[in-house]
């Protein structure tokens, strides 16, 4: 049984929101994971992960001030939660233990 089930986009989606700690809206998370990964991200998959992260316990939003410039609509600002915070060291312990594992001649080539 998993204890956490986190994928791999929902992984970097969180730490991503760790990584713009207060900063971390949709657009401003968009743009991170594209810069630094040079991959695109679709607006459709970013608010899927959110959603889903937000269901599972992992993210937290609340709303920020709203804005002229996105026509009185609030952003959406998210955090890790406790919950999420346990969920990304686990995913990090499991995989240095593996990566540990692996003999070195394994990734000799």
């Amino acid at each position: 049984m998993k204890k956490y089930q986190l994928g791999e986009f929902e992984e970097i989606v969180m730490l991503t929101v760790g990584v713009l700690y207060n900063e971390a809206y949709g657009v401003s998370i968009k743009k991170e994971i594209e810069t630094r990964l040079s991959r695109k991200v679709s607006v459709g998959a970013l608010q899927s992960a959110l959603t889903r992260l937000e269901r599972k316990g992992y993210l937290e939003s609340r709303d920020g001030e709203a804005t002229p410039e996105r026509a009185g609509r609030p952003k959406r600002y998210f955090t890790i939660t406790a919950y999420g915070k346990r969920a990304l060291e686990y995913a990090r312990s499991t995989r240095n233990e593996l990566w540990d594992a692996i003999p070195k001649v394994a990734l000799d080539f």
